[in-house]
């Protein structure tokens, strides 16, 4: 086969190497715009999985590489004034130089032609002449731009300015993150060693601080002499070197996210960053580009004809590409976003920084550096009130609201059972919510309850609106007081316009097919075409819902209940005035965040003025309705959490979405994490997460990396009502208080778990 390699980079090479391993007698050769000594990085990280896979596809050139490299464990945090240091990362470095010559004499060695120097500006003239055409020409892919209308790409171009020096300054012993504030705002560097005389040096911004600087209209040498006084302590007097001499200017980038929709166009793929790139602060381009050329080369070798080879060599990678990016998309967000954690307690920050990829997770940190992950353990509890020697996972810390205390950060989240009888609660309500309350959670919320019988959701939705509620309701709250260590919240609101439907198990949001009756709203927009369309809200109408939702307090306070929720989330009433995509009023209450807010608040004060001093009082939000700047968006989240702030409220329930029908979410493990994360960080606001949070992990490091306050948990709860009991014993928690009549099942459990324990080796 006649193969046509377009780039010289770490991608290309390792393809053409691979095929000459697979058939010497295939004819490849390399086309290179640059002469061979030319480079415009400094180190490039692999993992020992990436060499390992390396070395089974060609260990010759495996093993000069691992010769080459630099090798550390540690990762070091300099914020504040304070070194944090943790260990067990294992990270290994090499020069991009060095490993490109390596790569260059090995494909020497099988019979490459290399051709340096040479500009592959036409793909269709390489795709004539040759059998295959693999275009690893980098992020500014020219074979990618000829084909655009084919490959599709999605070139998503970040927000943080960054520029890729070296030094000869030693960080050889951690790869190291360096947080400087200046007067013109925060810097940050990236640092890690690659060879025995230079380490890499990535120095980065926001866009803001670099306009304040005017790295913009600096020489390349005023640039770097700003950066050296930025970091003067840290470089020991050592310079920062910039080997970019191909950019004109001081050389700061912005990094554009690559992902293209196809790779692949009749005889030509794309390869590396081409196809895709990965931002450098998880150091997976490289690794990508030298396991998409092993996969290639598979396919080509193994398939009968192209189609057949791309086709699989786009299965297989794509899935991987993409977890990778999603990770490192994780991974730049933070960065572009450190400054909403830079009041962070350094123990914090630092565990923010290293979780905030989501490849690593609170467990996995204990496997890495168990020290350091206690002391961080033993820090939160500090900062909750419990003894500071006690080395526990977050999730089994404290919280207080008001005169509320929870034992735990575990809430057990709202969940419509639909099995009221007119309002009522029943014996299943009882049973279910009793079960969840001895289950261990620190907090138990009921479902949405309603505020009058035309503000139910469906028929079966309880309320708190009859005598008989207020009895059904007392009896459940005296047990949960009576009996288990949890508290219960009362989450009350109105239907609005998704009000008169089916129960959850029928046809969800739809219309009941007898019996409907009269909806309201913020204004005339019905949910779906086949919803009726509610009346809109006049100043009657907004008096009397007021006044139901202050007498719904009233009556959940009589009850007993410890904390109070107004739901105005997921397109019930006071949420269709929250969003423009049901809000289309003309009066005051209509058009701007603050107006559309203005009767949310009305009732929240009201209700607050009803509900006990000493008791805390919660809101659910919406905090993204998933239509993007037609409506709510996470900007607007933060501003409506800060209103709410303002007006007294003491603890934001961030949830998103249910909106509208137009609503595209993005779904994901605590896929609605990043919402409570940016109004608690932005705002000072408490928050509660919810969505798809179903391990330990997730609680433990949504907790700890400082995102929420407490997590809340639905389905977990519907398949194990005592899911807080059960992790406890996973984890080797033997704190938790369990139901004195349980205490038998308590203690063979744990005696199963730390059997199971010693056969996996975990003690």
């Amino acid at each position: 086969m006649k193969i046509a390699i377009l780039g010289g980079g770490p991608a290309g090479l390792y393809f053409a190497i691979s095929m000459k391993l697979r058939d010497a007698a295939h004819e490849v050769t390399v086309f290179e715009r640059n002469r061979p000594d030319d480079t415009f990085g400094w180190g490039v990280v692999l993992s020992d999985e990436t060499l390992d896979n390396l070395a089974a596809n060609d260990a010759a050139s495996a093993e000069k590489i691992r010769k080459h490299f630099a090798y550390w464990d540690d990762i070091a945090v300099f914020y504040r004034g304070t070194q944090t240091v943790s260990t067990g990362h294992g990270f290994c470095g090499i020069g991009r130089m060095r490993l490109l010559l390596l790569l260059q004499e090995r494909a020497r060695e099988l019979g490459v032609d290399l051709r340096f120097e040479t500009e592959a500006d036409e793909p269709q003239h390489y795709m004539d002449r040759y059998d295959l055409v693999v275009a690893s020409d980098g992020l500014n892919s020219k074979a990618r731009t000829a084909f655009a209308d084919i490959f599709k790409p999605d070139i998503d171009v970040r927000a943080c300015k960054f520029v890729w020096l070296g030094t000869h300054q030693k960080f050889n012993d951690a790869f190291t993150f360096i947080f400087e504030e200046t007067d013109k705002g925060w810097v940050w560097a990236h640092a890690y060693q690659f060879d025995d005389d230079t380490a890499t040096f990535i120095v980065e911004c926001s866009e803001e601080t670099w306009a304040r600087f005017g790295f913009g209209e600096m020489s390349k040498e005023e640039s770097i002499a700003t950066c050296e006084a930025i970091f003067k302590d840290h470089l020991g007097g050592h310079a920062l070197i910039s080997n970019a001499n191909h950019i004109r200017g001081s050389a700061w980038l912005n990094f554009p996210r690559v992902l293209c929709e196809r790779w692949s166009h009749k005889n030509l793929a794309l390869m590396g960053d081409a196809a895709a790139s990965a931002h450098f602060s998880i150091g997976s381009g490289t690794k990508l580009a030298l396991e998409s050329a092993i996969a290639l080369a598979d396919y080509v070798t193994s398939e009968p004809d192209l189609e057949s080879a791309f086709r699989k060599y786009e299965d297989a990678r794509r899935l991987e590409v993409l977890r990778l990016q999603s990770a490192a998309r994780n991974s730049l967000e933070w960065f572009e976003e450190v400054e909403r954690y830079l009041d962070l307690d350094p123990v914090q920050f630092n565990y923010s920084l290293l979780t905030r990829s989501q490849r690593i997770s609170h467990e996995n940190l204990r496997l890495r550096d168990k020290d350091w992950l206690e002391g961080a353990e033993r820090w939160f509890h500090g900062q909750a009130g419990n003894d500071i020697n006690i080395a526990r996972a977050p999730m089994f810390a404290p919280f207080k609201l008001r005169d509320m205390a929870l034992k735990n950060r575990i809430v057990v989240s709202p969940m419509a059972q639909y099995k009221a009888v007119d309002g009522c609660p029943t014996d299943w309500h009882f049973a279910h919510y009793a079960e969840r309350a001895k289950g261990g959670a620190g907090l138990v919320y009921i479902e949405m309850t309603c505020v009058s019988p035309e503000g139910r959701i469906t028929p079966g939705c309880p309320g708190f609106y009859a005598p008989e509620h207020e009895a059904a309701w007392t009896r459940l709250v005296d047990f949960v007081h009576a009996e288990t260590e949890a508290k219960i919240c009362a989450q009350i609101g109105h239907s609005g316009a998704k009000g008169s439907t089916q129960l959850g198990w029928q046809d969800m949001d739809a219309p009941l097919e007898t019996g409907n009756w009269p909806l309201l709203s913020a204004s005339e927009v019905a949910w779906s075409p086949q919803n009726a369309t509610p009346k809109a809200m006049d100043r009657a109408d907004m008096d009397m819902v007021r006044n139901q939702f202050v007498a719904a307090a009233e009556m959940a306070e009589r009850c007993g209940f410890d904390m109070l929720e107004l739901h105005m989330a997921h397109g019930y009433l006071l949420s269709s005035f929250i969003t423009p995509l049901t809000n289309t009023r003309t009066d005051d209450y209509g058009g701007s965040l603050e107006n559309r807010m203005r009767y949310p608040l009305e009732v929240y004060r009201a209700v607050r003025d009803a509900w006990p001093d000493n008791k805390p009082i919660s809101v659910r939000i919406s905090a993204n309705d998933w239509v993007g700047e037609d409506g709510i968006t996470p900007q607007d989240a933060v501003e409506i959490a800060g209103l709410l702030r303002e007006a007294g409220v003491d603890i934001c329930d961030v949830s998103a979405g249910q909106t509208s029908i137009r609503a595209k979410p993005v779904y994901g493990r605590m896929f609605q994490t990043p919402f409570s994360d940016r109004i608690r960080n932005e705002t000072g606001m408490a928050t509660m997460a919810v969505g798809n949070i179903y391990e330990p992990d997730h609680a433990n490091s949504i907790l700890m990396a400082g995102r929420a306050d407490l997590v809340c948990l639905a389905r977990p709860h519907l398949a194990d009502p005592y899911w807080t009991l059960h992790q406890a014993a996973a984890l080797g928690d033997r704190q938790v208080k369990w139901p004195d009549p349980y205490l038998p099942g308590r203690d063979q459990l744990y005696r199963l778990t730390e059997r199971q324990d010693q056969m996996t080796g975990k003690v």
